[in-house]
This record gives C-alpha cells, sequence and structure tokens, in this order.
C-alpha cells in the first residue's frame, strides 16, 4: 500500500485549484500592470483572487487607494518564508529607526524565522527566544514579561510545523496591542486547517502559504495591518503596491484563492474527520512500548501525529518506512538534510537520543482508515526490526542504560 503522511511538508493541488492555474495561465496571461485590455483583464483576476483571499482572513481592504495608511495590505510573495522575512526586517527596521531594537519570540519557531533573528542579532538586535513547556505551548505570561520599552517586534507562530501544537496567538496579540508593540504570527501551518481571522487573532503582520492546503507551491501572502510598517526585500518595480517588486504570478495567485476557499468551505467537516484519523492513529502508535506523542494531545492541528520512539534512528525510520510505500518526515522538510537533532523537540524537553528517533506523519483529508491501519503497522514493524540490530536497544534491554520513555 502507498500512503502519503507528509501533508505538512507539501499538500497534493487540489484539482480545483490545478484548473484555476491552468485556465488562468491560458486565458489570463497578460502583465497585471499593462494598461491595455489584455493587461487590465489579468489585473482584474489578481485584484479579485487578492479580495478572496482577503475575505477570508477578515482583512479590509480598500479599492480606492490613496494614501499607504488607509488600508490593511495583503501581498503576494514566493512563499512563507519570504513573508516571514519581510514582516521580521520591516518591524526590526522600523523599530531601530525608533531606537528600539530587541524582539521577542519562541524556543520553536521555523528557521525562516529563527535566521532572520540570526542576522539581526549581528545587527546589534536583542534576541529573546521564550522557551516553552513540555507540552510545546509558549506562556503568554512569559511573553508578557519579556516584553519592555525597548520591544519593536514579538513573533510567535500559529501552529507549529514539526509537532503541530496551535500556540495562544489571540492572547498574545492582545497583549502586544495593549503594549503598543507590533505583533508578527507564521501561520502557514494554520491557515486552511483551522479557522484563521486576523483580527480576532489581534495580529499586525500575518505570513500564509499555498502548498500547506492544496494550492500550488512557490507562492504564499503577507497581511501587514494598516499602519504596520512595511518595507520591500525585492526592488525593481511597483508590483503589489511597491511592497513586493516583481511580476505578479497571476495563474498560482489565482488558483491560491481557489484552494483557500475550497478549504475554508470544509473546514469543520474537514476537521472532524481528519481529528478522528489522528486520534486512531496516536491510539495505535502508543502501543509501541517506549514511544511518546510529543506536544499536547488535543492543542494541535487535526493532522499532526508527531512521535518519538526510543532506540532507534529517525533517518533509518523513515528509509524502511519509504521502503513499505509510506511517506513520512522526521520533523520540518526544511531541515530534512540535517543530522541534528529537532530545535523543536528539544525544546520541549527530549533528550538528543531520544529526538534522534522522531517520526512526523501528517494526515489531510485524502487519508482513509484503512491507511491509518496500515501506518500503525508498518511503523510497528519498522521499529522493531530496527531495534533488533541497535546496540543502544540493546543496551537498554540489558540494563546498562535507562529507559528515558
Amino acid at each position: 500500500m502507498q500512503v502519503y503522511a507528509d501533508n505538512a511538508a507539501t499538500a497534493k493541488i487540489r484539482p480545483s485549484a490545478l484548473q484555476t492555474y491552468i485556465t488562468t495561465a491560458t486565458e489570463f496571461f497578460g502583465n497585471p500592470s499593462s494598461l491595455h485590455e489584455v493587461g487590465q483583464a489579468a489585473k482584474e483576476v489578481l485584484e479579485q483572487s487578492r479580495a478572496s483571499i482577503a475575505s477570508v482572513l477578515n482583512c479590509k481592504l480598500k479599492d480606492d487607494i490613496d494614501k499607504e495608511k488607509d488600508y490593511d495590505r495583503l501581498i503576494f510573495t514566493s512563499g512563507g518564508s519570504e513573508a516571514d522575512n519581510q514582516a521580521i526586517f520591516s518591524a526590526a527596521k522600523f523599530g531601530a529607526k525608533k531606537g528600539k531594537k530587541k524582539i521577542i519570540s519562541t524556543a520553536i519557531e521555523h528557521h525562516a524565522v529563527l535566521h532572520a533573528l540570526e542576522q539581526l542579532k549581528t545587527q546589534g538586535f536583542e534576541i529573546v527566544l521564550v522557551p516553552v513547556g513540555t507540552d510545546g505551548i509558549v506562556s503568554v505570561n512569559e511573553i508578557e514579561k519579556a516584553i519592555d520599552e525597548n520591544t519593536c517586534l514579538v513573533s510567535v507562530m500559529l501552529a507549529n510545523n514539526e509537532i503541530g501544537t496551535i500556540q495562544p496567538v489571540a492572547e498574545i496579540g492582545a497583549i502586544c496591542k495593549s503594549k503598543k508593540v507590533l505583533f508578527h504570527t507564521d501561520a502557514v501551518q494554520a491557515v486552511g486547517h483551522i479557522p484563521v481571522d486576523v483580527n480576532a487573532l489581534n495580529v499586525d503582520y500575518l505570513a500564509l502559504s499555498a502548498h500547506k492546503f492544496g494550492g500550488p507551491r512557490g507562492i504564499g501572502a503577507l497581511y501587514a495591518r494598516k499602519g504596520a510598517p512595511l518595507f520591500p526585500l525585492i526592488e525593481g518595480g511597483a508590483q503589489e503596491r511597491g511592497k513586493r517588486a516583481g511580476t505578479e504570478n497571476l495563474p498560482a495567485v489565482a488558483a491560491t484563492a481557489t484552494a483557500l476557499t475550497e478549504a475554508v468551505t470544509s473546514l469543520k467537516e474537514t476537521a472532524e474527520k481528519v481529528t478522528a484519523l489522528r486520534e486512531k492513529l496516536i491510539d495505535g502508535l502508543l502501543k509501541i512500548p517506549h514511544s511518546a506523542l510529543n506536544g499536547d494531545r488535543n492543542k494541535r492541528l487535526a493532522g499532526n501525529v508527531s512521535f518519538c520512539f526510543e532506540g532507534i534512528e529517525g533517518e533509518s525510520l523513515l528509509l524502511y518506512l519509504s521502503d513499505m510505500g509510506v511517506s513520512a518526515s522526521s520533523g520540518s522538510a526544511c531541515t530534512s538534510g540535517s543530522l541534528d537533532p529537532s530545535h523543536v523537540l528539544l525544546a520541549i524537553g527530549r533528550v538528543h537520543d531520544v529526538a534522534h528517533g522522531s517520526l512526523r506523519l501528517t494526515l489531510n483529508e485524502d487519508n482513509t482508515e484503512e491507511e491509518v491501519d496500515y501506518l500503525i503497522q508498518a511503523v510497528a514493524e519498522v521499529v522493531q526490526k530496527i531495534r533488533g540490530f541497535s546496540p543502544v536497544w540493546r543496551d537498554l534491554q540489558s540494563g546498562k542504560r535507562n529507559y528515558i520513555l
């Protein structure tokens, strides 16, 4: 049996989104910046798509734009990483002008955020990474305590890409709002999977990526609230109201709007189905001796199942599962080439030896109960097989080492 269980890395493009892509590329091939009829037809599709996505996120865009600060902005990017970077660097640049160079984030952020913060640290910014609990959730109180008069930005992801835990973003956003501190959230894993309302979340910036909810790859968006500073990362043209140069990828933009609209139309029903599959999978994997679920069991994305198995290496687990037809990962797809243990797992208290034996299975509405049964069987078989020739497992069984899980 072939089972695709790596939807957090990328989901298969929805047929409706693919059809929109093809139609737009074929019939609306003009440059939206061109003044002729063909170009203006393309521009209309661009703005209709923008309005559609904005409606889902509850952005408040205006058609009659006179001044930059008169509207919320939704600009299209190459994906979530670019959107995260633009938000962070914009807030940092604005803060530096006011003499504020402290940024607060968490220890479990995506590397698109963490690497941007590392770069800012070399420029004299103070970077505070608030720890999370063993449940993979950051404390609102700890974030609040870290904020002071020098803070220019707080950045907390909405849902973790590795262990699926959902963070208290609305509460943190309310605190930032009361203290007049800019707030950014990486919502790449959340949009299209849980309700996302920029106003209810109290965010100034929000990043999303289309291929996580059945849109095409290489396209994302950045929401910036009215008045939030926004500086371009890419220069060279006046596209996206001067905030992101380059001819817009119109077929991908239109396909993103289609995919997101379809995803949220059946959000509740999909979540119920996928949650049931997730719970069955968790129950099955917990029967494997010396295994553990990573992150809070309930405050997590419907399709995320992250586990650690003692006495094995995650890379071997993935390769053997692949031979059995299972597509999975050990964490973020962006770090799949790294042999280092996940920073997220270390942040929730997993020791190195255990963190190395991690597995991330991410489901969506296309998965079935039969596939979940096969996943449970396949993982159990592979774990037993790897432990059979693992010197670490032999030491654990003989008592030379103590079990951790």
